[in-house]
This record gives C-alpha cells, sequence and structure tokens, in this order.
C-alpha cells in the first residue's frame, strides 16, 4: 500500500516539472516581472528538468 502512494506521488512530482517545462514561459509572464524572460524561462525549464528527473528516481527506486 505504501509503494503504491509513493509511486503516485512520484507521478505527481513528474508532471510538476512537465508542467514547468511546456508552461515555463506563461509561467515567467504571468509571475515575475523583471525584464529578461529567456532567462527566467530558461531557469524554469532547467528546474523543471531537475524536478522530473527527481521524481523519476523515486518511481525507479521505490522499494
Amino acid at each position: 500500500m505504501v509503494q503504491i502512494i509513493v509511486k503516485l506521488v512520484a507521478v505527481v512530482i513528474i508532471l510538476l516539472g512537465i508542467v514547468m517545462i511546456y508552461d515555463a514561459r506563461i509561467i515567467t509572464k504571468k509571475f515575475f516581472g523583471f525584464g529578461d524572460q529567456n532567462e527566467a524561462s530558461r531557469g524554469l525549464k532547467m528546474l523543471g528538468f531537475v524536478i522530473c528527473i527527481f521524481g523519476g528516481l523515486i518511481f525507479y527506486f521505490n522499494l
């Protein structure tokens, strides 16, 4: 039962990372007000990628 819950949490983390990757420009326009949006969207995409990898590792190494 605990393994199923951990896998579901890992899938939610992966989905959060994917949303950050694909909607980085929209999130940047909505929440950040500084001038260089390319740098901010690049940073959000990198953060989303790291979050996806983290969630994938949790999903893969679930004991």
